[in-house]
């Protein structure tokens, strides 16, 4: 009985380091300095609606949200947004949230703070 329990142990140990041989030796064309802070997520939203004060921010792999304020004065509005990395071009662009929160194309975290608010 220990035996085949030792059996079992080793062949799942080596199992788990094939899985992790083969997880590692894949590569990504995204970045790893990919800025996830406000500044940066806050980038993309200028012209009338600019961006006055971040409220909340989060971001998987190439994907993000921001929940902010924008406009001034009476014209002053909390606003949720999604945004996609632009890998190419290094910065971060708004993505349409009918397009990618209404068909659930989104990271998890993405889907739930990004998707479920204004």
């Amino acid at each position: 009985m220990q035996w085949s329990r030792a059996g079992a142990v080793v062949l799942l140990l080596a199992a788990l380091g094939v899985g992790v041989t083969k997880a590692s030796s894949r590569s990504s064309t995204f970045p790893l300095s990919t800025p996830c802070n406000a500044p940066a997520l806050a980038a993309p939203y200028t012209g009338p609606l600019t961006v006055r004060s971040v409220d909340s921010f989060g971001c998987v792999g190439h994907w993000a949200y921001i929940w902010a304020t924008v406009g001034t004065g009476v014209h002053e509005i909390g606003v949720t947004e999604v945004l996609h990395y632009d890998a190419a071009r290094g910065l971060w662009r708004n993505a349409s949230r009918v397009k990618y929160c209404d068909h659930h194309l989104l990271p998890a975290y993405v889907q739930l703070w990004g998707c479920n608010s204004n």
